[in-house]
C-alpha cells in the first residue's frame, strides 16, 4: 500500500509537467517554478448503490452569472464519471426528489461556502450511502458576461466592495461586450493560425484587393480581405471588410493597428499561408487552397482561420457592464483617450467613454479617394509655388476633417500629430498606377517615376519622416497648423469648445522643437490675427526616439505635453522592425529569450526605463507638463499598470480598447495585477 501511495503522490507532482498543464500556465500567466501540492485523505465512494452518487455544482450559473444554484449529479457513480463525460448526468435538482435531506444540506452548504469565500464556487461532492461529503471547492470559471454580472451583483449583496468587483473581472472578459466572438463549441476546420491582432469573430467571402472588397461589399456581401500585408492605400477596402487576414506583419503592423482602430477582426503574420495575388489563392502549408469567393471565418481573439461560416455570439452591452465601467471611472486616476482620425471613430470612442483624442494621425486624412491625387500632386511639385497651389487645396480638406473632430469631441482635448510618414508612402508603386496618375494630374509618367525613385528610401522608418519633413518643407507644416487653428476658430464660432493640441513627431533634440515651434507659431499668429479671436491651444512633442527620452530635460521648457509613441520607441530601442518582427518573435517567446512580445506589452526594463528617465528629468525641470502614451501599448492592461505607476496623466488607445483601458486603469489604481 505504501508503494502505491508513493506512486500516486509522485504522479500528482509529475502532472505539473504535462503538456496540458504547461499550456494552461502559459494561458493564465502562471510561473513554471511554483509546482503543485498533494493532499492525502481517506476516500469516499459514490458507487455503493442508488443511495450514493457524485456531482459537481456551481453556486451561480457560470454561463450567465444568474444567482441560481446550478449543477449536475449521477446516482451510483464515482466523481470521475461526472467530469469525464462518459455518462449523461442529471440536473442537481434530481437530488431534491430522490434524497431531499441530502439536497437541503447541499443547498445550505453551497450558500455558506459562497458567503465565506465571497465568490462563485465550483463544488465537487460525493454522497455515500445517504451521507454527503464535500470533496473540494474553489472559485469557479465563468464566461466574460457571467464574471461581470456576478461581480456587480455581489457588490449589491454586500459581499464584496467595488474595488474587489473590478479585480474580479479580467480585461479579457470585456472583449465579449465589444465584439462578436466565435463560439468555441462550434470551431471546426481550423486550417491556419496567425497572430490575434484584433479581437472578435467574422465570416465572409475571400477577396485579395481593396478594390474587390469595395465591389463585393457594395453588393451586400460580407468580405474577408486577404493580403500579404496591407498599406495605407488599402484603407478603403479595410473599412468595408468584415475581417482582415495577412500573411506577413506583426501585432503593430499597419493591418493590426488600423483593424483595432476600426474594431474589425484581424489576424496578421499568418505564416502558414502563402498568398498568390495573380492566381487569386491563399495556400496553407498543409496544401489547403483558399480561392477568391470562398467563405472563411476568422477568430481574431485566438488567431485561428477556419473554413466556412462558424457560429458566433453577438456583442452587446448590459446594465451590469455599464455599472462596472462607472465604478472603473470612479476608482481610476489615469485618463483614457482614443486614437482616432474620423468623426465616426471619434464618436464611437466618445460613446465608449474616451476623454479626448490622444492621437489623430493627420496623414490618414489624405488617403481618401478624393484627396490622394491632390496629396500626390503636392509631393510631385517641382517648385514651391506649384506645391503651394496643392497645399491650399489640402488645407480645405484638413480643415473640414479636423472641424468635424472638434464637434464630436466638444470640450475634450484633441491631440493632432503633424505629418509623420515618409512622402514616398503616398506615391503609386506599380507601373499601372503611375500611368493612371499621370493621366489624371497631367504630369509625364517618366517624371512621376523619377521623383518616386528619388524619394524612395532604404530604411524609411528611420528616414525622411516626422519633424524632418517640417524642417525641409515648412510650408506643409504651416498648412496643417492653419487647418488645425482655423478649424478651432470655426468650431468656436459655431458654439463648440475645441481644445487643440499640436504634436511634433519624431524629435531628437531641442533645436528641432524650437525650429518647428517657430513655424507653428507663425501659422497660428496669421490665423488668429485674421480672425481677431483668441483660441486656447497646446504644443507638445511625441517621444519616440531614445535620444529624445534621454534629453527630455532639455525639451521640457519648450513643450506643454509629452506623449510617448511606444511603437517606434520600442522599435528603435530593440532594433526590431515591427512590420517584420512577426517572423521571429514567436520563436523568441518559445525559447524564452523574451518574456512577452514587446510590441504588445511594454518592456519595462529598457523602453520603460527610458520613459522613466524622460518623465522624472523633465518633470524636475518644468512643472505642469502633461504626460501620455499613444502607442498600441495604451490599450494593453499590463502596460497601463506601468503607465499608472510611472505617473503618466493619460493613455490613448484604439476606440474599441477604451472600455478595457478604463477597467485596467482602475485595476492599476486599486493594486491589481491584470489577469491574475
Amino acid at each position: 500500500p505504501f508503494e502505491q501511495l508513493k506512486m500516486a503522490v509522485k504522479a500528482v507532482f509529475l502532472s505539473w509537467h504535462t503538456p496540458r498543464a504547461i499550456v494552461y500556465r502559459e494561458m493564465n500567466n502562471i510561473p513554471d517554478i511554483l509546482g503543485t501540492a498533494v493532499s492525502v485523505q481517506s476516500m469516499v465512494f459514490g458507487n455503493f448503490g442508488e443511495d450514493s452518487g457524485s456531482g459537481v455544482a456551481f453556486t451561480r450559473n457560470p454561463s450567465t452569472g444568474e444567482h441560481q444554484f446550478f449543477g449536475e449529479y449521477l446516482f451510483n457513480a464515482a466523481g470521475e464519471d461526472v467530469v469525464a463525460g462518459i455518462r449523461t448526468p442529471l440536473p442537481v435538482e434530481a437530488l431534491r426528489e430522490r434524497m431531499p435531506g441530502v439536497y437541503d444540506e447541499l443547498f445550505k452548504t453551497q450558500a455558506l461556502l459562497e458567503k465565506h469565500y465571497r465568490d462563485m464556487q465550483d463544488i465537487e461532492f460525493t454522497v455515500q450511502e445517504g451521507v454527503i461529503y464535500m470533496l473540494q471547492t474553489h472559485s469557479g470559471k465563468r464566461t466574460g458576461r457571467a464574471s461581470v454580472k456576478i461581480a456587480v451583483e455581489m457588490v449589491k449583496e454586500g459581499l464584496i466592495t467595488e474595488s474587489e468587483a473590478l479585480m474580479r473581472v479580467s480585461t479579457d472578459h470585456v472583449e465579449a461586450f465589444l465584439h462578436p466572438m466565435v463560439d468555441p463549441a462550434a470551431k471546426t476546420d481550423i486550417i491556419a493560425t496567425g497572430l490575434a491582432a484584433s479581437p472578435g469573430g467574422s465570416t465572409g467571402r475571400v477577396v485579395f484587393s481593396a478594390e474587390e472588397a469595395e465591389e463585393e461589399a457594395a453588393k451586400g456581401h460580407s468580405v474577408i480581405l486577404v493580403r500579404r500585408e496591407t498599406t495605407p492605400e488599402d484603407i478603403h477596402g479595410m473599412r468595408v471588410a468584415a475581417g482582415i487576414l495577412t500573411e506577413l506583419g506583426g501585432m503593430t503592423s499597419h493591418a493590426a493597428v488600423v483593424a483595432r482602430g476600426m474594431g474589425v477582426c484581424a489576424i496578421t503574420g499568418c505564416g502558414a499561408l502563402s498568398v498568390d495575388y495573380a492566381a487569386g489563392t491563399a495556400t496553407t502549408i498543409d496544401g489547403v487552397v483558399i480561392k477568391r469567393g470562398d467563405v472563411i471565418t476568422l477568430d481574431g481573439t485566438s488567431g485561428e482561420v477556419m473554413l466556412g461560416d462558424i457560429a458566433k455570439t453577438e456583442a452587446s452591452s448590459s446594465d451590469d457592464f455599464q455599472v462596472l465601467l462607472s465604478w472603473a471611472d470612479k476608482h481610476r486616476r489615469l485618463k483614457v483617450r482614443a486614437n482616432a482620425e474620423t468623426p465616426e471613430d471619434a464618436a464611437k470612442a466618445r460613446e465608449l467613454g474616451a476623454e479626448g483624442i490622444g492621437l489623430c494621425r493627420t496623414e490618414h486624412m489624405f488617403f481618401a479617394a478624393d484627396r490622394i491625387d491632390v496629396m500626390r500632386a503636392m509631393i510631385l511639385s517641382e517648385s514651391k509655388e506649384e506645391r503651394q497651389t496643392y497645399l491650399d487645396q489640402l488645407l480645405i480638406f484638413q480643415h473640414d476633417d479636423i472641424l468635424a473632430l472638434y464637434k464630436v469631441m466638444d470640450g475634450l482635448p484633441v491631440t493632432i500629430r503633424l505629418l509623420d510618414p515618409p512622402l514616398h508612402e503616398f506615391l503609386p508603386q506599380t507601373e499601372e498606377d503611375i500611368n493612371a496618375l499621370a493621366e489624371r494630374i497631367g504630369k509625364p509618367a517618366d517624371k512621376i517615376r523619377e521623383i518616386a525613385e528619388r524619394l524612395e528610401e532604404v530604411n524609411p522608418m528611420l528616414g525622411f519622416r516626422g519633424c524632418r519633413l517640417s524642417v525641409v518643407y515648412p510650408e506643409i507644416t504651416e498648412m496643417q497648423v492653419k487647418a488645425i487653428i482655423g478649424a478651432a476658430v470655426d468650431a468656436t464660432v459655431q458654439g463648440c469648445k475645441p481644445l487643440p493640441e499640436i504634436m511634433i513627431p519624431l524629435v531628437i533634440n531641442v533645436r528641432e522643437i524650437r525650429l518647428v515651434t517657430k513655424i507653428i507659431d507663425k501659422g497660428i499668429h496669421e490665423v488668429l490675427k485674421e480672425k481677431n479671436i483668441s483660441i486656447p491651444y497646446k504644443i507638445g512633442t511625441m517621444m519616440e526616439t531614445p535620444r529624445a527620452t534621454l534629453g527630455a530635460h532639455r525639451l521640457a521648457p519648450e513643450v506643454e505635453f509629452m506623449s510617448f509613441g511606444t511603437n517606434d520607441l520600442t522599435q528603435m530601442t530593440y532594433g526590431f522592425s515591427r512590420d517584420d518582427a512577426g517572423k521571429f518573435i514567436p520563436r523568441y517567446l518559445e525559447k524564452k529569450l523574451i518574456d512577452a512580445d514587446p510590441f504588445v506589452t511594454l518592456d519595462q526594463r529598457a523602453v520603460g526605463r527610458l520613459m522613466e528617465i524622460a518623465v522624472n528629468e523633465s518633470r524636475a525641470k518644468k512643472k505642469g507638463i502633461k504626460y501620455g502614451i499613444c502607442g498600441e501599448h495604451g490599450g494593453d492592461p499590463r502596460s497601463i499598470r506601468f503607465c499608472h505607476d510611472l505617473g503618466l496623466d493619460y493613455v490613448s488607445c484604439s476606440p474599441f480598447r477604451v472600455p478595457i483601458a478604463r477597467i485596467a486603469a482602475a485595476q492599476a489604481n486599486v493594486g491589481f495585477e491584470p489577469n491574475d
